[in-house]
């Protein structure tokens, strides 16, 4: 979803938004309204593989990718064939297709599977079941979907949900609970974890633990802790960072956290299409300080082939603090 997210979603008493979050209240309910409807009237298909979904509750910036990603890799390593499945946000190829490093940009396919294929075998398709019969027929055991918590289509093994952990300054992952657009929720909470087996919280490095409170928020639903963390320092001298996220005011603070040397940065839209006027602002604005560009290994598969040698990529993955008992999860709902 492109859209410059908010900060006072985030805020569980976000006193100054209080008008505007009052006046988006109707459409808030319709949103969740429609979201049920959806949810309450769709047959599941069974695609012939065990389905691990990976969501969330809010609308962007809980991490998702990466958890997506160490999902596939642990599955893989335990000798399953795990394929990803995503639909493709942000590409023009309606699928089902099989990302191609090779052939396909971003503008194909969107840049999260362009991730996701880095590591394993990825599938794009808007049409959920047919993209999850082709990896099937494909030789798929396990399939991971990327975003799929509120999308019905699919018979699910097993349905994780991803929860940004950072409750630092004010924020709360779910702010005060409020429905799209009067806050960041999908769906409210309650009805979102019902369909939930498991959570995972995701902290920056620099974080030494969960907050309590939000780890009660999950009653008994197993919780399982994994770190952001970075999967290689910056590199050294000044830097200018900018970033496409949901959440980009998150990317400037890791940066900053890992040890860079951080001149300026610069927020843009989730899943912004960089144009050729704003790379070049970045890139004078970088010259004033002698800076390299810096942004993340999402946002650098978005750039024009004539910009990726200018702009340095920079990676994170998941960590799970107990790894081993996330991994027996995976294991035993894909071998169910």
């Amino acid at each position: 979803m492109k859209l410059n997210t908010p900060r006072w979603w985030y805020a569980r008493e976000p006193r100054h938004a209080s008008v505007l979050r009052f006046v988006l209240k109707p459409v808030s309910w319709i949103w969740a309204a429609a979201t049920a409807r959806r949810l309450a009237n769709t047959t599941p298909v069974d695609p012939g593989a065990a389905v691990i979904s990976i969501g969330n509750l809010t609308v962007g910036g809980s991490g998702k990718t990466p958890v997506a990603r160490e999902v596939l890799r642990l599955l893989r390593r335990a000798g399953i064939e795990a394929h990803a499945l995503s639909r493709g946000y942000g590409g023009r190829l309606e699928g089902p297709t099989r990302v191609d490093l090779s052939v396909h940009t971003a503008a194909d396919v969107g840049d999260e599977p362009l991730m996701l294929a880095l590591d394993s075998p990825a599938w794009i398709a808007r049409d959920r079941v047919a993209g999850a019969r082709a990896a099937a027929q494909a030789g798929a055991e396990a399939l991971v979907l990327d975003d799929a918590h509120q999308n019905p289509a699919l018979k699910k093994t097993l349905s994780l949900i991803v929860v940004d952990g950072e409750t630092r300054d004010g924020e709360w992952p779910f702010g005060d609970g409020s429905v799209f657009p009067s806050g960041p929720m999908r769906e409210p909470l309650k009805a979102g974890l019902s369909r939930a087996d498991a959570v995972v919280i995701l902290l920056p490095a620099d974080l030494a633990e969960a907050d309590p409170e939000l780890v009660e928020t999950f009653g008994a639903l197993p919780v399982f802790i994994a770190r952001l963390a970075a999967a290689a320092p910056p590199p050294p001298g000044p830097l200018l960072g900018f970033a496409g996220i949901a959440k980009p005011w998150k990317v400037e603070r890791s940066l900053k956290a890992a040890g860079a040397d951080l001149a300026d940065f610069a927020p843009f839209p989730d899943h912004a299409e960089f144009r050729e006027e704003d790379l070049r602002f970045l890139a004078d604005r970088a010259d004033q300080f002698g800076a390299r560009l810096i942004t993340t290994e999402k946002d650098w598969s978005r750039l024009p082939p004539a910009w990726r040698a200018r702009v340095v990529s920079w990676p994170v993955k998941a960590t799970f603090a107990d790894e081993a008992g996330f991994a027996a999860l995976l294991r035993n709902a894909a071998r169910s």
